[in-house]
């Protein structure tokens, strides 16, 4: 995986390094404290160094990114899956960087973005990303619903997860138009059935068709 995608690991690396390196260019102009968490209200409710927005971060997003690909490079069932659910472990911390600290260096420039509306639509929009290329992954220890009845079974794999695609796809789309309304419940709610209905399906599959594995 490495080697065939050399130049979008250079790329998405770069990416996960821009907050730091514009830190660093407006190093003497951010305060003290920087705006590091908001509430369900869209409030600021956590507080941190200007050290740990410019260095920590990025430099944990690039551990998450490495260890990401590094994990898929080595499981062999990765170079038999399609290309499009790699995609998805190259580009999903480059995301929540970029979104994540974009939201920061706004507040931290004065502009009073609506957070808890803003989250719920990019969330939303990373959910149906992710529904449609599950039903492309094949079984795997790195990328999927790692359980283990799918992971013992291709036919309970694929169902469930032709089912967690549909389901996301769904459910983002119903987060996003939901996003008005700033509802922390609401987000967390959906989420978490697009959560539990998968992982009670694939159990349900197994206790049914145990005996034929």
């Amino acid at each position: 995986m490495i080697k065939r995608n050399k130049a979008t690991l250079i790329l998405t690396t770069a990416i996960l390094l821009l907050p730091m390196i514009i830190g660093l260019i407006v190093w003497n102009k951010l305060p003290e404290q920087i705006p590091m968490h908001w509430n369900a209200a869209g409030e600021v409710d956590g507080w941190g160094g200007k050290e740990m927005l410019v260095f920590f971060f990025p430099l944990l997003m690039i551990g998450v990114h490495w260890l990401g690909v590094l994990a898929t490079s080595l499981d062999r069932k990765s170079k038999e899956m399609n290309g499009k659910p790699l995609q998805l472990v190259l580009w999903i911390c480059p995301f929540i960087s970029l979104l994540v600290h974009t939201l920061i260096y706004a507040q931290i420039m004065g502009h009073d973005l609506a957070v808890e509306i803003i989250m719920p639509l990019a969330m939303g929009l990373m959910f149906m990303v992710i529904g449609n290329l599950l039903p492309k992954c094949k079984r795997n220890r790195t990328i999927g619903i790692k359980l283990p009845w799918t992971l013992k079974s291709d036919d309970n794999w694929n169902k469930t997860h032709r089912l967690t695609g549909k389901l996301w796809v769904i459910g983002g789309a119903v987060i996003m138009a939901t996003a008005v309304f700033g509802s922390f419940v609401l987000f967390f709610t959906i989420t978490l059935l697009m959560v539990i209905v998968p992982t009670v399906y694939s159990y349900l599959y197994h206790r049914r068709h145990k005996d034929d594995q």
